[in-house]
């Protein structure tokens, strides 16, 4: 049974991750997610349901729009293929449960988030307050189940304090914000989602994986003096990371350093 629910779950993974492929493209533009209908972007025809199976349809066409044979990006499979992947990890995690449905709605918020902060290095409010009301709501479900909802609202409150302190110390030592206002809307609504605890260990990855990715710019696609990244990636992939493993992360930090 468990496995026969694991194959629906990544289904629904590919199925969202194709969803998610046309808001990270349109959301920047100022376009409609709704309508029109899924079209090639390079001669305008629509796409035909049969060419909108996730991952298959791109491997059958080679890569190619069907129409015009206008190259698609490998891209837009991986975004699938990640989603259903990050859902069928979460799945295996957690089982069935009230948090399992909370991570698959956080998921696709923050796949869009980064892709969006990534290709732009804007974070728009259409989609992270969208996902922060969505959080509040679920503290709602919480506090029905009779389950503790002031850790969550302790893990936003660090998440954006955090980013905030780092903005104005760095406003005031160097002059620059150094990280943007948005990242203080990712990092609330991640800690809100993942709790005080869980909150601090994300904090710690995303520093981590900010520095790698920054020293990979600044020693391999540093160009004309600049080497810009966006942070919100950074974060989002430190909060997936926790959202599977961070429990076992934070059970063997604790055994290790404080068992006695």
């Amino acid at each position: 049974m468990e496995s026969i629910i694991g194959i629906y779950i990544f289904i629904l993974g590919l199925l969202i991750g194709s969803f998610l492929n046309v808001c990270i493209y349109r959301i920047p533009r100022g376009e409609s997610i709704s309508y029109p209908p899924s079209h090639c972007t390079s001669c305008g025809k629509k796409i035909k349901r049969y060419d909108l199976i996730p991952v298959i349809s791109w491997i059958f066409l080679k890569g190619k729009c069907r129409n015009c044979g206008e190259k698609i990006s490998i891209r837009y499979a991986l975004v699938e293929l990640i989603t259903a992947v990050l859902f069928i990890l979460t799945y295996f995690q957690y089982g069935y449960s009230i948090y399992l449905v909370k991570c698959l709605i956080l998921i696709p918020f923050l796949i869009v988030i980064a892709m969006i902060d990534y290709d732009t290095m804007e974070v728009y409010a259409t989609t992270t307050w969208l996902a922060i009301a969505v959080g509040i709501i679920s503290l709602g479900v919480n506090l029905y189940l009779g389950e503790p909802v002031i850790d969550y609202i302790y893990g936003g409150l660090l998440g954006a304090g955090i980013i905030i302190f780092i903005i104005l110390i760095s406003k005031l030592i160097l002059g620059t914000e150094g990280i943007g206002w948005g990242d203080v809307e990712i990092c609330g609504l991640c800690g809100l989602f993942l709790g005080f605890k869980l909150t601090f260990v994300m904090i710690f990855f995303s520093f981590i994986i900010g520095g790698v990715i920054g020293v990979y710019l600044l020693k391999f696609k540093k160009k004309n003096g600049r080497s810009e990244m966006a942070f919100g990636p950074s974060i989002i992939m430190a909060t997936l990371f926790i959202i599977i493993w961070g429990d076992k992360i934070l059970n063997w930090y604790l055994d290790t350093f404080y068992k006695y």
